[in-house]
């Protein structure tokens, strides 16, 4: 615990050894291509499939039609009612369709190239309906409504309230209101979304290998849709390219490659291509938010009040209200200390596609909100946004600290974490810099944020305010005769680092060499059942599962060593390597050999006793884990084109006990690398039509290293009693502090300039317009 130890993961990514979902074929196998919608809002007219049946290769084209015993996709977390039935989610739609990439039917062939074809020569006839995809245009009064039965767009709501918010807006002498738009994006991964179902009629068993975060969950949504018991059904993750939370749920199209496989009796592969992983694979964020807070002459924050309208898309995938219901909502006090809020939560259906989970699925639109907020705050007043953070912060000594929106935050130092990100950045330096300006006009912005994040979600003891069930995990222990360890994991990987982490929490806890550990999971048939990799919690709540099961090996182990050293068991001690009479070295048994006697057993057990030292752990936390940290980056703007350098960027992060250095270091580089991202390059745009405008990489700004920043790192630490190891969550992190400490940069830059709001991305076009646009140059002076 705590070594930089090198991702034993690795050598084989490196070395094209990885088995992804390409890398597997079955005999007999068959292809799948999806036929999707090329409209945003129309009747189905009717489809015709007569030119596709008649193309070389084609087995099957599937509708609606052919899917009457085939449930709809079944909802995870409940969002508040709105007093009427949330529409269903079909498979395959029928009737209507709401988004461009809305599937309508399957064709199967004997080829990639054949399904294609085929797909290409069905023929859908459509009465185009009204179309709307900016979710503040959804909920205005004229806004066609997308689904029946519904008065307008509106899918859910729900208001986070406590204190006294009307009386302290009162009190306040200062108030301040901003509308920030948080963006919609595409969650690209290396490893687009791809399925193999295989059906065996005679055993009646379908294996299912499958690019997903959740293997068992999986299982459950074929059962469910099929109508499957779940123990007929086998799920293989493998090696998953990325998922960044796009993979957590189960999508109609993979449902539909069930059935395929089922009612054809041959295995049917389907991998997304790029164009079509942009249109059906759900995106990421698109929140507006119109805020309100209060405040002192100080800057001191009193209250927040106002809406977030977030965009479902068309319909409501099986976990995506929780990604603002349970993240955005409840941390927009984030890390002050205000006792004030009245803020409500509007969910809000539009003609695009459906939204979920995105790397921080909630947390880094609640962050953006307020730090832009108390950065507005300190212009507003003159004062120095780090001193308006300062004045701020919840206190270090008061912790377990209760927020208006009801969560308890478990521990943190936010004033500390602050000030390493300002001294590695050389805060007083850049500001001096400021004050100097630079010899071509070049604009220099100092930008910070600070955020909490919800990790190790989601607790059954706090569950009910998400509309979710309770998430714990589990982890199995085999220890063999020789010594050697199997963990099998219920919780799965997708590129974190899984089989090191986890293996070093073991060694550590049983005292046995790390390369003596492997780990398994991924697989339904060799894991213990598990609520998968998502929301900050594999290490928090999974590789608490994997100590709580070695501790229980410790014990089995230290009774055996007891009774071959014939000593009473309170007597044995555990060492590196084995167990001996407390303070007798001469007496050390080693792990092995104890393994060895534990199986091979001379007499009758003891009723009860199991044979081995095998142990299953399980772990449902009390509460949630609360990440934080700051981060501070500096930019440059040059006036005459709009482009934006980063210069410089610190991150400062918070995740308690660190398992792994470089693992921790290497989830922050690459969700700060998401977040610059998405402040500087990436945008999901529709026309006026609903017709998707940023479909492929020639018009989706993805950025390459030479983009990226040099991310340098730092570490606060304060340890969570939540869970023994005092671990936190830290692969959302960097994705969560680094959007809104870029935002706040530009904006430090441009004030002087005259541009005092400007929405997400900064793109060279966007800040150039504004500079030309701007009043001229304002006399601000640099705060101190």
């Amino acid at each position: 615990m705590g070594q930089a130890v090198r991702r034993r993961e690795d050598p084989r990514f490196l070395t094209g050894r990885g088995r992804f979902l390409e890398d597997r074929t079955l005999p007999g196998q068959l292809y799948a291509h999806f036929v999707r919608s090329s409209v945003a809002h129309a009747r189905l007219l009717g489809i015709d499939t007569a030119a596709t049946l008649a193309t070389p290769g084609v087995v099957a084209v599937i509708t609606a039609d052919d899917l009457r015993d085939v449930h709809p996709i079944p909802l995870i977390r409940q969002p508040p009612s709105l007093g009427v039935p949330l529409p269903e989610l079909p498979v395959l739609s029928s009737g209507t369709v709401r988004w461009v990439g809305d599937p309508v039917a399957v064709v199967i062939a004997e080829s990639p190239a054949a399904a294609a074809d085929g797909a290409e020569a069905v023929h859908v006839s459509y009465e185009t309906l009204p179309a709307v995809c900016l979710v503040e245009d959804a909920v205005a009064g004229d806004a066609p409504v997308l689904h029946e039965g519904f008065d307008d767009n509106c899918c859910f709501r729900t208001s986070y309230t406590g204190g006294d918010t009307a009386a302290a807006f009162d009190a306040a002498p200062h108030r301040l209101r901003r509308r920030l738009v948080n963006h919609r994006v595409a969650p690209f991964v290396m490893e687009p979304r791809g399925m193999i179902a295989a059906y065996d009629q005679h055993e009646q068993v379908m294996d299912v290998w499958i690019t997903t975060q959740r293997p068992h969950h999986t299982r459950w949504f074929i059962g469910q849709v099929l109508g499957m018991p779940e123990h007929l059904i086998r799920v293989d993750a493998g090696d998953v390219g990325g998922a960044f939370g796009a993979k957590e749920p189960m999508y109609p199209d993979e449902a539909a490659i069930a059935y395929a496989a089922k009612h054809l009796g041959r295995p049917v592969k389907w991998v997304e291509e790029r164009t079509e992983s942009f249109l059906a694979t759900t995106h990421g964020r698109d929140h507006v938010a119109d805020l309100e807070v209060a405040f002192d002459d100080d800057g001191v924050i009193t209250a927040m009040r106002g809406r977030v309208l977030g965009n479902m898309g068309a319909y409501l995938y099986p976990n995506s209200s929780g990604t603002i219901i349970g993240r955005t909502g409840p941390l927009l006090p984030q890390s002050y200390a205000f006792d004030s809020i009245d803020v409500e939560i509007v969910g809000v259906f539009t003609n695009t596609t459906p939204t979920g989970p995105y790397r921080g699925a909630g947390r880094p639109e609640a962050t953006y909100y307020t730090e832009r907020l108390i950065d507005e705050v300190a212009a507003d007043l003159g004062l120095d946004p780090a001193e308006v953070r300062r004045r701020n912060y919840v206190p270090a000594d008061a912790f377990p600290w209760h927020t208006p929106t009801g969560l308890d935050y478990d521990s943190g130092d936010y004033a500390a974490a602050l000030q390493t990100a300002l001294d590695e950045i050389g805060y007083d330096d850049v500001r001096a810099m400021q004050r100097a300006g630079t010899d071509d006009g070049r604009l220099i912005g100092l930008g910070m944020a600070s955020y909490v994040e919800i990790g190790g979600v989601t607790p059954s003891a706090v569950a009910a305010m998400e509309g979710s069930p309770g998430l714990w995990e589990s982890a199995s222990v085999r220890v063999h005769p020789s010594g050697k360890v199997a963990i099998s994991m219920g919780t799965c990987g997708h590129g974190q680092g899984h089989e090191t982490t986890f293996a070093q929490v073991a060694a550590d806890a049983l005292q046995i060499p790390y390369d003596d550990i492997s780990i398994i999971y991924g697989n339904t048939e060799t894991s213990p059942f598990g609520f998968g990799t998502f929301g900050s919690r594999s290490a928090a709540v999974g590789g608490t599962a994997v100590l709580l099961a070695c501790r229980k090996v410790v014990a089995k182990a230290r009774r055996w060593a007891g009774e071959l050293l014939e000593a009473d068991e309170k007597d044995i001690e555990q060492v590196p390597g084995g167990y001996q009479v407390r303070g007798v070295p001469a007496s050390r048994i080693g792990f092995a050999a104890i393994a060895t006697k534990a199986l091979m057993l001379m007499k009758p057990l003891p009723e009860g006793e199991e044979p081995g030292l095998d142990a299953t752990g399980y772990f449902d936390p009390p509460n949630y884990t609360f990440s934080s940290g700051t981060h501070a980056c500096v930019v440059e703007v040059d006036r005459d084109t709009g482009h934006i350098e980063v210069t410089d960027f610190v991150a400062v992060d918070d995740c308690g006990t660190v398992i792994n250095p470089l693992v921790a270091d290497g989830q922050v580089h690459g969700g700060v690398a998401q977040g610059v991202a998405q402040a500087l390059f990436e945008r999901v745009v529709y026309d006026d039509d609903g017709q998707p405008l940023t479909s492929s990489l020639m018009d989706y700004a993805v950025p390459t290293a030479r983009q990226t920043p040099v991310i340098r790192t730092a570490r606060a630490t304060s340890p969570t009693p939540v869970n023994p190891m005092g671990v936190k969550g830290i692969g959302e992190s960097g994705a969560i502090g680094s959007t809104p400490a870029i935002a706040n940069a530009v904006l430090d830059a441009l004030r002087p300039a005259g541009v005092w709001d400007l929405d997400m991305p900064f793109t060279p076009e966007r800040v150039w317009a504004a500079l030309r646009t701007a009043p001229g140059r304002i006399d601000r002076p640099i705060p101190r």
